[in-house]
């Protein structure tokens, strides 16, 4: 009989696509890892993996044993969670992944999750709105805080949690007044902006190109951090979300100025898969951004 570990090992390496980055999530070693695989094959009697001297991806059989293999994975989670449940707790890991621009939002969420139901672990992944759909789509992930017009709602549902609006951090030597700034003039600006993976790049870009501006784009990030740093230290401004920064408080030696001409918004969301049985974590989480509304 096929063990449910094997099947964990089998969805980590369809997942990384790799067999050292697999077994390290797995916790085993490498030569371990591949030895499971290769006994996996021999018990079903048919080829998984294309082998050469690295990962050549899965054969049409081993693509539809790993669909299987996350449908059964699934449903033991969740049947895991309904017993717990059913005892009158809601337990669990949940696996949410997150845009740069929402994680500060993703915390303040993360934490009415924690006071509603405190047995639930909260994991946090920060990765682009493609990353997000993509590991949704094969159940990575329980759930992905992501731009709502990126997401598609089929066997999807979808909260709206807020608009993102976006404001210019730059240092203070680099600036005279605090009031309202034109795209126009930011291009001006050295910037240091993510890296144009980020849908929050190309919505920048989108911009800057509608206007026909070239902006000054001195250094490219994966997420927000480096570039608050470097508009703190005086090197370079940086365009960053309202909710962010209003999360942080101050930071000294810079100021912040709502961008207009245009004033640009766009919807974040909650993104969830429709299972049957649903988990209840996920259940949960729902609950929580509906009480947030």
């Amino acid at each position: 009989m096929i063990e449910i570990r094997d099947l964990q090992l089998l969805s980590a390496l369809a997942r990384h696509r790799h067999f050292a980055k697999a077994a390290e999530e797995c916790g085993i070693s490498q030569p371990a890892f591949s030895m499971r695989i290769r006994n996996l094959e021999d018990r079903l009697g048919v080829s998984i993996v294309r082998r050469a001297n690295r990962f050549q991806g899965l054969t049409e059989e081993g693509e539809m044993i790993v669909l299987r293999a996350r449908r059964i994975l699934d449903d033991a989670k969740a049947l895991e969670q309904q017993v717990q449940a059913a005892k009158g707790e809601i337990t669990g890991t949940l696996m949410l992944g997150v845009i740069p621009t929402a994680i500060a939002f993703t915390g303040r969420l993360t934490k009415h999750l924690r006071k509603a139901h405190p047995r639930i672990v909260t994991r946090i992944e920060t990765m682009s709105a493609s990353a997000i759909q993509h590991r949704l789509d094969e159940g990575s992930l329980d759930a992905g805080v992501t731009y709502g017009d990126s997401i598609g709602t089929d066997l999807r549902q979808v909260q709206p949690l807020y608009e993102e609006t976006y404001v210019l951090l730059a240092p203070a030597h680099m600036v005279e007044d605090t009031g309202p700034i034109p795209w126009a003039k930011v291009a001006d600006f050295p910037l240091s902006l993510l890296v144009p993976q980020m849908q929050n790049r190309r919505i920048l870009d989108r911009i800057f190109l509608d206007q026909g501006l070239h902006p000054d784009v001195v250094a490219e990030t994966s997420g927000f951090t480096a570039s608050m740093v470097m508009a703190r230290e005086g090197l370079a401004a940086t365009v960053v979300p309202r909710v962010l920064l209003r999360s942080l408080g101050d930071l000294k030696g810079t100021k912040v100025l709502p961008l207009v001409d245009p004033v640009v918004s766009k919807p974040i969301c909650l993104a969830t898969l429709t299972r049957d049985p649903e988990l209840p974590t996920v259940e949960a989480l729902r609950a929580v951004v509906t009480s947030l509304r």
